[in-house]
């Protein structure tokens, strides 16, 4: 360290000297705070003892901000570009294998020099504050280069200011924003008045260094039109939940966001007036530990000591200092995550994960019985579904003697099931493997309180026992209905045919498909249980899209089908299909992955299959006839156990892929599940029967009742 500060050359703005310097700093590993805490003091020491250093790395450090043009580093780290999702998902893939060449004209590729190691945000985050400011001071001695007079970063940081908020007002204008919220068309547009006031606020700013005026107005008015800007955003959210949202729009409104977000931070920045709030300095800390990833957080939280010391020191100087070391912070750590793949999706499939489970969660709630009339009701639907299930079975098994080639009977066999599904969904009858991925939505929805503060476990366990009863309840339908169908398909294709359906080689082939231990039918379950997972993201999906692209209209317009069935039909299909495309086009995906999986493992010489409760009760009622009922009762047993078991599989997987994606789309980190399951046991133990089947009338209050408040519990 001393040998490099000994043989450095002031004039020169060769990046060569500060990265050997940055490298005496960077500990051997990155989560090694202590030792970089180390390093940072150590060099401080030295610049301390010998001011002739300190001067000459001055002068060095000045040379090569100088030599360099700043404002690309405050407009486009950490911030997203124009371009749209899926260039910017390419651009970054790109630039992970072949990282882009760099230069010597902008200060972000000095950067991408000094800092090339992608952990560097992890060492330098875990550094306090304090010695970061106390190396700062060294090498600059206040006033320094962050006074105004004379700052080589202010240059920069102004012309990053009009850049964002040219940036801002164009995607204020994009047609995906304004055709979706039609009020900025309305109204004078926020994103257009904002950038109205930053041109007059640099315009005084340049008079001001110019000598030709005393004073600037303070940019309080210029905060009230981003917070407007907000409002909107804000406001396009809310309204995509309930209409609707792509993949273009969330990506416009994360950009947006951190582009306001930073015109705010760069404002305060550069603010000669001192009035400014620092609020975005020292809120840092608690949004990060709201949205961030537990790196992010570290960065923050080290931001948030910055401005601690800054109001402690109770100097609008200070201030600025702690909110450039904040920003410094931020910068660096986005720097060193610019090609993560996983930060693009975390930032843009939030919102839209939330849109496919909100839409799945509506849907849930059809899916939750309150009493036992509705468990009634339940029971019969799952019963007419399982009646159409053991035709399907029949279907399937009389497709097989076709001995097809492997690519056209996947096709069969995908047809049979996506085609008998949306018969099902469209005679409104309920297949019990399709409900978890929609009730454990249902149930994320009611962890994500209002207050974010507060979760009511008691009603969460009363919800929670009513999905499982219902749930039971399905299975139970489905079960009912499909076995004794399947059986009498069996039989009376042996009385009329004088044949059974199935050969006794392959009645015993249809039993070990579902035997839980000799053969890998639980595994094949939990593979069906990822189908149903995908099946219910495919419905929340396209409920999103038909709701976002408006299908009710669209269908209504079509003028040459309305003159065909007239236009009342039309608007009612219209209507349909908006309501219903989720549930169609996830019955229909959920087929074609259960039809095409086994030949797929086939194909790949992978061990690929599919083993679904209520397809698996149908060939044991197949097989049992076509042995003449001839079988031992361990065999009849763990048969029975075995279709039971791939059941469960089913649904807990389903379930809990559901309600893991539910959960992250929200953001929720819930804390609560020993003491949920001991409530959910007391109820089990004060009323089992009820437990099961629920109340006889409609007595216990709804979940989340505005009645009598239950207690509350800390998230």
């Amino acid at each position: 360290m001393l040998a490099i500060l000994e043989h450095l050359d002031a004039e020169s703005s060769a990046i060569g000297p500060l990265v050997e310097l940055f490298s005496t700093i960077r500990p051997a590993r990155a989560h090694d705070g202590a030792r970089a805490a180390a390093n940072v003091r150590t060099l401080c020491l030295l610049l301390k003892g010998n001011p002739g250093h300190a001067a000459k790395l001055r002068h060095y450090l000045l040379s090569v901000l100088g030599a360099r043009r700043h404002a690309s580093l405050y407009t486009d780290i950490g911030v997203l570009s124009n371009d749209g999702f899926f260039t910017e998902l390419k651009r970054r893939i790109a630039y992970r294998m072949l990282p882009p060449a760099l230069g010597d004209e902008y200060l972000s590729d000095a950067l991408d020099q000094v800092m090339y190691k992608k952990t560097d945000y992890l060492w330098i985050s875990a550094v306090p504050a304090a010695d970061w400011m106390a190396l700062f001071d060294e090498i600059f001695p206040k006033p320094g280069p962050t006074s105004v007079g004379g700052n080589l970063m202010l240059p920069g940081l102004l012309e990053a200011i009009r850049t964002l908020s040219y940036r801002v007002a164009a995607i204020g204008l994009e047609p995906k924003l304004t055709n979706f919220h039609t009020e900025i068309e309305t109204y004078d547009s926020p994103f257009m008045e904002q950038n109205t006031e930053v041109n007059a606020y640099l315009d005084g700013y340049a008079r001001m260094l110019a000598g030709q005026e005393d004073e600037i107005e303070d940019a309080r008015h210029l905060l009230v039109m981003l917070d407007q800007c907000d409002e909107v955003v804000a406001k396009i959210r809310k309204k995509a939940l309930s209409q609707g949202t792509s993949i273009a729009l969330t990506y416009l409104l994360v950009a947006l966001s951190q582009s306001i977000d930073r015109l705010r931070k760069l404002l305060f920045l550069v603010d000669v007036t001192g009035q400014l709030p620092s609020a975005p300095t020292v809120n840092l800390e608690a949004i990060a530990a709201e949205a961030m990833p537990a790196p992010a957080v570290a960065v923050a939280t080290a931001a948030g000591a910055a401005a601690s010391l800054a109001v402690a020191a109770d100097s609008p100087v200070s201030l600025r200092r702690a909110a450039a070391l904040a920003l410094a912070l931020e910068l660096i750590e986005a720097h060193n995550n610019k090609y993560r793949v996983r930060d693009l999706f975390a930032d843009n499939i939030n919102l839209l994960a939330r849109n496919v489970t909100e839409n799945a969660s509506r849907t849930g709630e059809h899916y939750v019985a309150d009493n036992r009339k509705q468990l009634g009701a339940m029971f019969m639907s799952s019963a007419g579904a399982g009646l159409i299930i053991g035709f399907m079975a029949l279907f399937k098994i009389l497709m097989s003697y076709l001995r097809a080639a492997p690519l056209v009977e996947a096709f069969l066999f995908s047809m049979n099931y996506s085609l008998g599904f949306m018969f099902i969904h469209l005679l409104h009858f309920t297949v019990a493997t399709k409900q978890p991925a929609m009730t454990a939505s249902r149930i994320a929805a009611g962890l994500h309180v209002k207050e974010g503060r507060h979760i009511d476990l008691d009603s969460m366990a009363e919800l929670i026992n009513k999905v499982f009863r219902t749930q039971v309840m399905a299975v139970l339908g489905n079960l009912a209905t499909a076995i004794p169908t399947a059986w009498l398909i069996a039989f009376g294709w042996h009385e009329l045919k004088g044949s059974h359906l199935v050969s006794p080689a392959k009645a015993m082939h249809l039993l070990h498909d579902i035997d839980p231990i000799g053969s890998p039918a639980l595994f094949y379950a939990a593979i069906a249980g990822v189908c149903l997972f995908l099946a219910g993201l495919v419905s929340g999906y396209y409920d999103n899209q038909a709701l976002y692209t408006r299908w009710a209209q669209r269908i209504s317009q079509l003028r040459g089908l309305g003159r065909l069935i007239g236009q009342s039909r039309l608007d009612r299909l219209g209507l349909y299909l908006e309501n219903n495309l989720g549930g169609l086009m996830g019955n229909f995906i959920f087929g074609i992955l259960l039809g095409t999986i086994g030949t797929l493992g086939y194909l790949l010489g992978l061990p690929l299959d599919i083993r679904h409760v209520t397809f698996s009760s149908a060939n044991f009622a197949t097989a049992l006839v076509a042995l003449d009922h001839n079988i031992s009762w361990d065999l009849a047993i763990k048969s029975i156990v075995g279709f039971l078991a791939i059941g469960t599989v089913n649904l807990l997987v389903s379930f809990g892929l559901a309600l893991w994606v539910a959960l992250r789309s929200r953001q929720i980190r819930f804390e609560h599940g020993f003491r949920l399951l001991q409530l959910l046991g007391k109820r089990f133990l004060r009323a089992p029967l009820a437990f099961f089947i629920g109340e006889p009338e409609l007595t216990g209050a709804l979940p989340f009742d505005e009645g009598k408040p239950p207690p509350k519990v800390q998230r």
